[in-house]
């Protein structure tokens, strides 16, 4: 026997438009405006960004900008394709990566775990489950504050991430995950995002112990 919860019987702490911006009117943009997308906007987002949670508070999101004609083509080498023209028609591109050595900075951010930054270096199975997957999560904490500075975004696959790495990578641990087109959205436009699709109820996707 499934429930139906009655959702607005707890409201949200947020106000509705807020939680349309962030969520629930959001949408992954495919075309945007010429406007200027600046390393002040992304500086704003990140700094809201950081202060979500990781274990152990090891922070391993980094995050390339990629703006312009070259530097798009280099990125387009290990995209498909059909993302070419989109990368190089949004004003700005992320490649957000995983910082396998986030350990250097261990003592750092958690001065509560002393040795823990060396007890990481030690295991590099346990650093890359550990990285990659809070990274992850940071992801999408980047996507959401993007958002809350007043960005669309458009998340995108990497079809060669170790090609990539090997690249725009070389000489750091950082390893990608994907890729965000970010800039201000183009209104009314057909093919500028696709129809909304249906989502999940909660109790379709949850269980109770």
């Amino acid at each position: 026997m499934t429930t139906t919860l009655d959702t607005a019987a707890v409201p949200l702490t947020i106000d509705d438009a807020t939680a349309d911006l962030l969520f629930r009117e959001a949408r992954t943009v495919k075309r945007f405006t010429d406007e200027e997308v600046t390393d002040e906007h992304i500086a704003a987002a990140y700094d809201l960004m950081r202060w979500g949670p990781t274990s152990m508070n090891i922070s391993p999101l980094r995050y390339l900008v990629v703006r312009g004609t070259e530097a798009k083509d280099r990125l387009c080498a290990y995209t498909m394709e059909g993302n070419h023209a989109g990368i190089h028609a949004a004003p700005l591109t992320l490649v957000l990566a995983a910082d396998l050595d986030f350990h250097v900075h261990m003592d750092r951010l958690a001065p509560h775990a002393p040795g823990i930054g060396d007890h990481f270096a030690s295991q590099p199975a346990l650093a890359d489950s550990m990285g990659r997957m809070n990274a992850t999560l940071q992801a999408g904490y980047f996507i959401t504050a993007l958002r809350a500075a007043g960005l669309q975004v458009g998340p995108m696959g990497i079809s060669d991430a170790e090609g990539l790495d090997a690249d725009l990578f070389a000489g750091t641990a950082w390893k990608s995950l994907f890729i965000v087109n970010v800039g201000h959205a183009v209104a009314d436009v057909e093919g500028a995002t696709h129809p909304r699709a249906a989502r999940l109820e909660s109790h379709e996707v949850s269980r109770v112990l």
